[in-house]
């Protein structure tokens, strides 16, 4: 092809490359455009160059279609296919090229155009690569609430990799959002034949079992509430499962799930209602339960208090008196209107034959609590230095 016909093309194809950002931001990098080419091996040359070059220039894992070199290396790419679009390794070359800068729509007409000329080979590097590619145009797809093209995404993906556990996964995951149950479970087995063991997948396959008792609407804000959680978004986590619960009363994992990220945002109130929920099933463990009166306490006397409280009186169980003592007198300093911290602590300092301290602290929490006979006897036996 005459020099002066690849210059239009190279041209054309630079101005065709989309980008990020108006602005690369990258200090190193100079170049302003590459040399004309003489032809499309000569721009493939280029491509691969270009490539290399950022890949030495940006820092690591940074790869972005606003770089200029990475920008320059595809357009130079896309000038080889215009050339000669039936090449299989400009094909791979520029499919390869929009992978590696997730610059994933791209990327999949890329992937798309060198099967169109040359079959995928199962298992091969290609289709791991376009499976890639398929994984994160359907998570993006999933983020963006885009359900349809979430699962179209992933299916792809499994099409082109069916051991592909990421896809296996978040197949499962919008299976299981849309109603899909019997699927939802297949999807999870394959999985766990990949992962044996996973926590979420396990759990993720259990739900899928009992989804049918919740109903679509809230096994969905359940799994979305999940993925807010996983991503340290947890008062968005939080609406979600109250939200899910709400919508199945019967669903005790919404309750307790509910209730457990309530008590990290030590939201007390939230906590109390979340455990109420569980509590009240049949399903209903002893942790629930044990949940339950820590949130009901908590609602009094404030969750740092309770939970430095129960700290300690793990410490005092475990035979380490002293710090239990310590954990005692900070739960009743952080909330002095907490009998049973001040009870404990008269404890402590009574077994420790330290009868001043006993006295005090056991007046303080007769004082919140005259009916407290048992307080009232171990003060009387503190006054008397016994």
């Amino acid at each position: 092809m005459p020099t002066f016909r690849l210059t239009l093309i190279l041209t054309a194809a630079l101005l065709a490359v989309p980008t990020a950002a108006a602005q690369d931001t990258a200090p190193t990098d100079t170049q302003v455009a590459p040399a004309p080419f003489e032809d499309a091996a000569t721009a493939a040359s280029q491509a691969r160059a270009l490539a290399q070059q950022a890949r030495t220039t940006y820092p690591k894992g940074s790869a972005n279609i606003d770089q200029t070199l990475w920008k320059q290396a595809a357009a130079a790419a896309e000038a080889a296919v215009t050339a000669e679009p039936t090449n299989t390794d400009y094909l791979r070359l520029r499919a390869q090229i929009y992978t590696e800068v997730s610059f994933w729509k791209q990327a999949e007409r890329s992937w798309n155009a060198l099967f169109v000329v040359q079959a995928p080979t199962p298992g091969g590097a290609d289709v791991k690569a376009a499976a890639t590619v398929q994984y994160n145009l359907g998570y993006a797809a999933y983020t963006l609430n885009l359900p349809a093209q979430a699962i179209a995404a992933f299916k792809t993906c499994l099409e082109y990799d069916p051991q592909n556990l990421l896809c296996l996964t978040w197949s499962g995951r919008t299976a299981l959002e849309a109603g899909n149950y019997v699927q939802a479970a297949q999807l999870y087995d394959r999985a766990l034949a990949l992962a044996p063991g996973d926590k979420t997948l396990t759990y993720f396959r259990m739900l899928a079992q009992g989804a049918g008792r919740y109903g679509p609407a809230a096994i969905r804000a359940f799994s979305r509430a999940y993925g807010d959680r996983d991503v340290g978004r947890k008062a968005q986590a939080l609406a979600g499962f109250q939200e899910a619960a709400q919508s199945a009363p019967n669903f005790i994992e919404a309750w307790r799930e509910a209730g457990r990220l309530a008590l990290e945002l030590n939201d007390a109130p939230a906590a109390l209602a979340a455990f109420q929920g569980a509590a009240a099933l049949p399903a209903a463990n002893a942790a629930d339960k044990y949940n339950l009166a820590l949130a009901q306490e908590a609602a009094q006397y404030g969750l740092g208090p309770v939970q430095t409280f129960r700290a300690a009186y793990a410490k005092y169980t475990a035979g380490d008196k002293a710090a239990a003592g310590a954990g005692f007198q900070n739960a009743a300093t952080q909330n002095p209107q907490y009998a049973k911290a001040w009870t404990w602590l008269g404890r402590v300092s009574y077994e420790a034959k330290d009868y001043p301290a006993a006295v005090e602290a056991y007046g303080k929490a007769l004082a919140l609590d005259p009916n407290d006979k048992s307080s009232a006897y171990y003060l009387h036996l503190a006054q008397v230095g016994k």
